[in-house]
């Protein structure tokens, strides 16, 4: 089957799980990896090859059986064709069906490329009693980002015919304050539309996104916000100025539960020491 395009919103339901309605099901999030072409490069001094190793051997060894992995943007720092590949191949380790969006850093088309003959960029995926919705917000050449149309309108589908199903949306970009001032003209620059379609679907339990490297936990209308750790260098909670942080890489578990409940938790690799390199502006 060829890739599908980020705005596809067929629906997949992966028939290597079981989806029967009453089960809970496990979702594993790796977010923000920025590989490079070069398997040696470092972002910031960090060589993010050799840190999402390292967190997918930590996914490999606290989780036993996942149903979904999700890729929450910025798999790649340059946009190659190599780096989108190496990516692939090593969450290949992970037995698990695995679905990614882009994020600012992402080129599209090399993602569509290096996901030839494989549904990675399905957009609706059904599992258990839930529905989990992966939106595009990347903006072609920008770094903040935008909900276009197409995207609400596939939300707006997804959500009408989801049923009886709790819903989970996953984006990469985030759609309310974090605290960090040096954020806050990089995030979702059009999110009251995406709440204004979620507040008339009750069924949405979650959103979930990428983006600002740190963890985030919050409650907005009885909707569980949430945002992860990147796999490799982490942004300072807080900071007014760009500054990144001393904690070490890590990913996030969700368990969503068959009554719509859900539990979630970050867990972070050890011993990865490096000294950051701030000749880098930016990321």
């Amino acid at each position: 089957m060829p890739c599908a395009p980020t705005v596809s919103a067929d629906v997949v339901t992966d028939s290597a799980t079981d989806n029967s309605a009453d089960r809970s099901v496990l979702l594993v999030q790796l977010s923000d990896s920025h590989l490079f072409a070069h398997a040696g490069d470092k972002l910031l001094g960090m060589n993010t090859h050799d840190s999402l190793q390292r967190v997918i051997e930590r996914v490999l060894d606290e989780q036993p059986k996942i149903d979904l992995l999700l890729a929450s943007g910025d798999l790649s720092q340059d946009g190659s064709l190599a780096s989108y590949q190496r990516f692939r191949q090593l969450t290949a380790q992970i037995p698990a069906p695995a679905r990614w969006f882009p994020g600012n850093h992402d080129d599209v088309t090399a993602m569509q490329a290096a996901c030839a003959g494989s549904e990675l960029l399905q957009s609706i995926i059904d599992l258990g009693n839930w529905r989990i919705v992966l939106l595009d917000t990347s903006i072609v050449g920008a770094v903040p980002g935008f909900l276009a149309a197409d995207q609400l309108e596939l939300l707006a589908r997804a959500l009408r015919e989801a049923g009886s199903r709790h819903v989970l949306i996953a984006l990469h970009h985030h759609p309310v304050s974090i605290g960090c001032r040096w954020m806050e003209p990089i995030g979702l620059r059009n999110a009251d539309e995406l709440f204004a379609v979620l507040d008339a679907y009750p069924q949405v339990r979650a959103v979930l996104w990428g983006h600002i490297h740190q963890e985030f936990d919050q409650l907005r209308n009885g909707v569980r916000l949430l945002a992860s750790p990147s796999t490799c260098v982490q942004f300072a909670p807080g900071s007014e100025e760009f500054q990144v942080d001393q904690e070490a890489p890590g990913y996030r578990w969700l368990r969503l539960h068959a009554d719509g409940q859900l539990e979630t938790g970050v867990s972070r690799v050890t011993g990865i020491p490096f000294e950051v390199d701030y000749s880098v502006k930016g990321y």
